[in-house]
């Protein structure tokens, strides 16, 4: 599946446009059944909202945003109430430089009634060169079992600026992680006490919102690399298992995308689009990455 740019040289004509091609059936299916499906598109961190929206050949989205028939003859991604085009969304998420996309080649997941559109490779107009995207698979996980490619470049840009920051973020976080363990658990010990590891996270690019008492805990920001600041909900957990009522989401205009900051992981089946960051897995980073007596 790809996207095809077109009116790249008329932007006081509505900009640049993009036309689906190749769409597997179950997705065109699903698409023309519905008029149009709202975006949200995959970055680097993982989905985020968009005000995009998959349209298909027979519809069109009216001013105030309602599905009505249409005729343009093409399935294609409408803006909605967005300004950028989905090109300049997609640059500005991937630090891509700026220019004019000929082609979009994308993958598409259907979850929750909406399409998640990962884009894969991008070909520049005018150029015979193409760029390949990363795809990282939960992206901002952090467990004993699984540390992802996008968290280890981080920290290894990380470590070779400031090694000592990492290293104080690592023992801080290790030194809260020990409080939660069965064997040195501290009695009575509550699950607000992991925004202790606030500080050491937010050396490490992930800033924790303010601990709410409805819906999810934290409206948190992380920023990783070069990458823009990411938007995602984080809940509070001393237990990863414990993450249940929230599997999906809190409303129908939300996505069911979080991140669970747990002390230990024990969630032997979670879902797609939630990412785990477990305290205790940095004892193992500690000491097998940085050589650290923990």
């Amino acid at each position: 599946m790809h996207l095809q740019q077109t009116k790249r040289a008329s932007a006081a004509s509505g900009g640049p446009q993009y036309y689906f091609h190749d769409l597997s059936d179950a997705v065109k299916t699903y698409l023309r059944s519905k008029g149009a499906v709202p975006v949200a598109l995959v970055t680097p961190y993982g989905a985020t909202k968009s005000h995009f929206f998959a349209v298909g050949k027979d519809h069109k989205l009216d001013e105030k945003g309602k599905v009505v028939p249409g005729s343009v003859g093409h399935d294609r991604i409408q803006q909605g109430q967005g300004e950028a085009s989905i090109g300049e969304q997609i640059r500005h998420w991937y630090s891509l430089p700026a220019g004019q996309f000929e082609r979009i080649d994308v993958e598409v997941d259907t979850i929750d009634d909406a399409f998640y559109m990962r884009p894969i490779v991008c070909k520049y107009a005018g150029s015979k060169r193409t760029t390949t995207l990363h795809k990282v698979e939960r992206p901002l996980t952090f467990t004993l079992d699984y540390i992802s490619p996008f968290w280890r470049r981080h920290l290894e840009k990380i470590g070779h600026a400031k090694p000592e920051v990492l290293e104080w973020s690592v023992r801080e976080i290790c030194r809260i992680a020990k409080d939660h363990r069965p064997e040195t658990k501290i009695p009575h010990i509550l699950e607000p006490d992991l925004l202790r590891a606030s500080g050491p996270l937010n050396h490490l690019g992930v800033f924790l919102g303010p601990y709410v008492g409805k819906g999810y805990d934290c409206a948190s920001i992380i920023e990783f690399l070069a990458y823009p600041p990411y938007r995602v909900p984080v809940e509070i957990k001393k237990n990863s298992h414990n993450f249940q009522y929230q599997e999906k989401k809190y409303g129908k205009d939300e996505l069911s995308r979080a991140v669970i900051l747990c002390a230990n992981h024990d969630h032997e089946a979670v879902r797609q689009n939630i990412d785990v960051i477990e305290l205790e897995a940095f004892y193992k980073y500690g000491r097998d990455e940085l050589t650290l007596a923990l």
